[in-house]
């Protein structure tokens, strides 16, 4: 599966409501977060990239206790790529759901999931700062802005919840909604 381009008229219309969400009504105008919001969306319109973390048999993780354990624990010398490239997707998976489709959030936690443990708040901000700390300016994305989404992660699922009321409201018979 390769990624939507940047050109990519899906890519576009979610970089406007990224924009005008985020700067008009959250007060954010860091281009590289917005930027990074943006592909977030985009990659996650395929749902086989939301859970991407698989374990050391090669089974998806499909709820983030796992996904920790993996990050940590998965590999008998986990490097630092590894834990970067896993925590970061863990900031983007709580991310997603607590800003996009919080209300799934409570359907999983009926199942009685290990996650029921979980801060999906705490743990995205937490996830973002390793991944951070794991990161350089040369890394992609760069550590700034792992950074910034851990720093403010509470504005980025408030402002993603926004993003999604706008597309509702230009997509009203619902194509882009998770059920």
């Amino acid at each position: 599966m390769r990624p939507v381009s940047d050109d990519h008229p899906l890519h576009r219309w979610f970089a406007a409501l990224v924009e005008a969400c985020f700067q008009e009504k959250v007060g954010m105008c860091k281009p590289q977060v917005l930027d990074y919001l943006t592909g977030l969306l985009t990659d996650f319109v395929h749902i086989e990239r939301i859970n991407l973390v698989c374990d050391g048999s090669g089974r998806q993780a499909e709820d983030v206790a796992e996904m920790l354990c993996e990050a940590e624990l998965g590999s008998d010398v986990p490097s630092v790529d590894r834990r970067r490239e896993f925590h970061r997707h863990i900031g983007d998976f709580t991310l997603f759901w607590t800003g996009v489709y919080p209300e799934n959030l409570r359907k999983l936690h009926r199942r009685q999931s290990r996650d029921d443990l979980v801060d999906y708040l705490d743990q995205g901000k937490r996830s973002y700062a390793i991944a951070s700390r794991l990161s350089t300016d040369e890394t992609r994305p760069p550590a700034a802005v792992l950074q910034a989404l851990s720093d403010e992660f509470e504005y980025c699922v408030y402002g993603l919840g926004l993003v999604r009321r706008s597309w509702e409201k230009r997509d009203p018979g619902g194509l882009l909604s998770i059920n």
